[in-house]
């Protein structure tokens, strides 16, 4: 397996993390995406590697010239975004993993405002209930009393781990995203290409993120050794980031144990780019029979628990035109497996390889850190 160089990147200024909602006409409003897809923090590195490089941009772009880890735009190389969280300087300078609650995961609070969580576990439904889901068993949320979810939560490293093997985080693993950063609105003038000046009538407006002091992202990459200091050009309008190497230590996972109950979870770290929509690559649907088979793993997908679907696209700066609009699997989508039959070390290499087929479904998509998921205990 490639060795994955753990990065921390702080923002310098605030920054401009985009959706895909179109924005610029007059009137419209961008909102800001937390954390942003995988690709802008690829695309950030990659960039610095080749100006340290001093390679011709123009001629990288028109596929003149091949980089040795990076390849060309329509051919890409060995470099792989193989990680991309939230993350956060703590007082030793230690960088900790901040992720957002997973879809079986739900956040309530009690009359004084304190945070519960509580997990849902797959389930039949009881005779007489009728459902579109055409998997065998149902995420279900079992509670006591009525609560209504709430957002705007994140788990730390140590609420993740405990999520991970299986077990809610206490309420001390949980933190508000006021606690993280603020928004910073801003007001946009659009311009005029003929006339290179401001166009009349046409103020627009958008988010821009501030983050609190030490709050930044984690980005793992393999097949290639990324820049280990100095800045980057983060986000929409270029604005200013620092990156730096770092030791990490990732969540601890007993692949020896999911191999010997035979059952796992499948959650997803970033979005699932698949090309049956909602259902990971390696799975075969026969009838109401769903079975995955990838990378030396096998089993079958019993339940599933799956936000409404996103869209990513991007722009392609070597083509200066958009990426095609592309809907994917959200973050923090799971995916249950029983029948598992997989040695260890199969389990450790597909959570290294991410969710892709041999050959890759799309290879510039895998570069940008797309399909990356982490398995966690059934």
């Amino acid at each position: 397996m490639n060795t994955l160089h753990t990065r921390f990147i702080e923002p310098l200024d605030v920054l401009i993390l985009r959706g895909n909602k179109l924005f610029g006409d007059p009137g419209s409003y961008g909102e800001a995406l937390v954390p942003p897809w995988p690709s802008v923090a690829a695309g950030a590195i990659r960039s610095r590697m080749l100006a340290d490089e001093g390679v011709d941009l123009t001629a990288f772009a028109k596929g003149l010239v091949n980089h040795p880890s990076l390849g060309a735009p329509a051919q890409p190389g060995s470099f792989t975004l193989a990680a991309f969280h939230l993350a956060r300087r703590k007082a030793d300078d230690a960088v900790e993993v901040l992720t957002a609650p997973p879809a079986d995961l739900s956040v309530v609070e009690d009359e004084h405002g304190k945070p519960a969580a509580r997990l849902s576990r797959p389930n039949s439904l009881a005779d007489g209930i009728a459902s579109a889901h055409p998997l065998p068993l149902h995420p279900v949320l079992a509670e006591t009393t009525r609560a209504k979810p709430t957002s705007g939560y994140w788990l730390t490293q140590a609420g993740f781990e405990r999520y991970l093997n299986g077990k809610p985080p206490a309420p001390e693993h949980l933190l508000k995203s006021s606690e993280l950063w603020r928004m910073d609105e801003r007001v946009g003038v659009g311009l005029s290409v003929e006339q290179r000046r401001a166009d009349d009538g046409k103020l627009f407006s958008l988010q821009a993120i501030a983050f609190k002091p030490g709050v930044g992202f984690l980005a793992g990459i393999s097949g290639a050794t990324p820049p280990e200091s100095g800045l980057l050009r983060f986000g929409g309008d270029g604005r200013g980031a620092a990156i730096r190497a770092i030791e990490h230590r990732p969540p601890a996972l007993d692949y020896a144990a999911m191999a010997q109950a035979q059952r796992c979870r499948l959650v997803l770290t970033t979005p699932g780019l698949f090309r049956q929509g909602w259902l990971p690559n390696g799975i075969t649907p026969t009838g109401n029979d769903y079975r995955f088979d990838l990378h030396g793993v096998r089993g079958r997908l019993v339940c599933a628990a799956v936000p409404r679907a996103e869209v990513i696209s991007g722009w392609d700066l070597a083509n200066w035109t958009p990426k095609p609009a592309q809907r994917v699997a959200p973050t923090g989508s799971v995916y249950w497996l029983d029948e598992l039959q997989a040695r260890p070390e199969a389990l450790e290499k597909l959570a290294s390889e991410g969710l892709w087929s041999v050959p890759c479904e799309d290879a510039t998509r895998r570069a940008e850190g797309f399909n990356r998921f982490t398995f966690a205990a059934y």
